[in-house]
């Protein structure tokens, strides 16, 4: 297991982990994301390092290749001219730089496999960041919207019944208190009205009947006359 899937699995332990404790979930996926992208960035780093090793140890093995087929064309040249010691002295110097080459063509091949093994880890962190960043998406909208049923949820418990319902019924009773003690004093004023009052309603209705009773009596006398 490369350092960088060990990694992986680490952050998002440490996800699952955090999300069950986390007080804001849209909050602590932001998070989540930020300490991803700093270990993406950290690892894009790695990544380069070993690169620049790979491309270092192929930069050597190539000179010391084209040292090898130079050293290897002057011996034949020299050899060619009646130069044996010049010949021999030229080989010499290539199984030097063949011996170079060679062991800097193992380092190269060996910095190359790590650096591929390095980018396809690299490459699924990037992919694994992406998935995360869609998910956050949905996360937080089901988290929004949990946190509005909630919110329904609560205000509904005493919505009709504890607070608003027993006012209601309060302000009923109180209603019709008002009208019974209303009514109450309509009949407690009846009942107390005193005699004067009443004869007084008598002399102003007898004093109708008096002048009614006179204009009658005017009016059977004028006939008769």
């Amino acid at each position: 297991m490369g350092i960088f899937k060990r990694l992986r699995d680490m952050t998002m332990a440490s996800i699952n982990d955090l999300l069950d404790k986390a007080e804001d979930p849209v909050k602590m996926l932001n998070q989540f994301l930020r300490d991803m992208e700093e270990d993406i960035l950290e690892a894009e780093s790695a990544v380069a390092k070993q690169i620049a090793i790979e491309k270092k140890f192929k930069q050597q093995y190539e000179e010391a290749e084209e040292m090898v087929t130079k050293r290897s064309e002057q011996a034949m040249k020299a050899l060619e001219q009646g130069n044996e010691d010049l010949a021999r002295r030229a080989l010499q110097d290539k199984k030097e730089h063949q011996e170079r080459f060679d062991e800097l063509k193992r380092q190269y091949d060996l910095a190359k496999t790590n650096a591929d093994q390095l980018r396809n880890q690299l490459s699924e962190m990037k992919e694994e960041f992406g998935k995360m960043k869609n998910k956050k998406d949905l996360l937080i909208a089901r988290a929004e919207a949990a946190k509005a049923q909630k919110q329904i949820n609560q205000a509904m418990t005493g919505f009709g019944k504890d607070n608003a319902a027993k006012g209601f019924e309060r302000m009923n009773d109180k209603v019709l208190q008002m009208e019974a003690e209303a009514q109450a004093s309509g009949e407690i004023r009846a009942k107390s009205r005193s005699l004067d009052d009443e004869f007084e309603q008598l002399d102003k209705s007898g004093g109708v009947e008096d002048e009614l009773a006179a204009m009658k009596a005017k009016l059977a006398e004028k006939k008769q006359s």
